[in-house]
C-alpha cells in the first residue's frame, strides 16, 4: 500500500554540476543540482535553476553567458565547497584550474570531466528562484570519458544530489538498454 506523502519532490537523485559565470570581473562558481534537458535537438538548450540570492545570477544576468560543468567523483569536496560559500565573501576563482572556449565570460573547470558552454537563451523568473535556459554553444570531454566519440557516463562518474537524505551519490551500472528492454513485452 502506497503512503501519501503530499505535494513533495521525488524527482531525485539529480546530477550534480557546478555552474561558471563571470561577477565583478572574476570568475565565479555555484554548485546546483536544479538542471534540466529543455531540447535535445538544435537548438539544445538546457536549464539551471538557482535562488535568486546567489551572487552567480547577477554574472549570468549580465554577461548572458554560463558554464555547466559536471564533476566527477573525485571532486566531491570542491563541488560541495563552491556550493556552501557564497562569491559575495570569498574569491572562488582559484578553487579550480580554469580553461575558456568560445565564450569569454563562461569559465570552464579543466578537472571536470566534462564542461559545457552556454549562451543565455531565455530566464524565466518564479517568486524564489532564476530558470536560466542555455544554449550550449560547445561541449568539452576528456577523452578519457569517451567510448567510440561519445561521453560514457560510467567512465564520468559523475556525482548526483538526494535531498531526501542531503547526501551525494554515485552512478549504479546499466541496468537495460533505452528503446531496447521494452519490446520484451511486445512479444507477450
Amino acid at each position: 500500500m502506497k503512503k501519501s506523502l503530499g505535494g513533495i519532490n521525488a524527482l531525485y537523485p539529480t546530477p550534480t554540476v557546478i555552474v561558471g559565470a563571470v561577477v565583478a570581473g572574476k570568475p565565479n562558481f555555484i554548485t546546483i543540482a536544479h538542471i534540466g534537458i529543455v531540447n535535445h535537438a538544435k537548438p539544445h538548450l538546457i536549464s539551471i535553476s538557482l535562488g535568486k540570492a546567489h551572487y552567480t545570477n547577477a554574472g549570468i544576468r549580465e554577461n548572458k553567458e554560463f558554464s555547466v560543468n559536471i564533476p566527477s567523483e573525485s571532486l566531491v569536496v570542491q563541488t560541495d565547497y563552491v556550493g556552501i560559500v557564497s562569491g559575495k565573501k570569498v574569491d572562488k576563482s582559484r578553487v579550480f584550474e580554469l580553461f575558456y572556449g568560445q565564450l569569454p565570460k563562461a569559465p570552464l573547470i579543466k578537472p571536470c570531466p566534462v564542461c559545457m558552454e552556454c549562451r543565455l537563451y531565455d530566464t524565466y523568473d518564479t517568486p524564489t528562484h532564476d530558470l536560466f535556459i542555455g544554449e550550449i554553444v560547445e561541449t568539452h570531454a576528456e577523452e578519457s570519458v569517451l567510448t567510440e566519440g561519445k561521453i560514457d557516463i560510467a567512465k564520468v562518474r559523475p556525482l548526483l544530489f538526494d535531498m531526501n537524505t542531503v547526501k551525494y551519490w554515485s552512478l549504479g551500472t546499466a541496468v537495460g538498454g533505452c528503446w531496447d528492454v521494452g519490446k520484451q513485452m511486445k512479444a507477450k
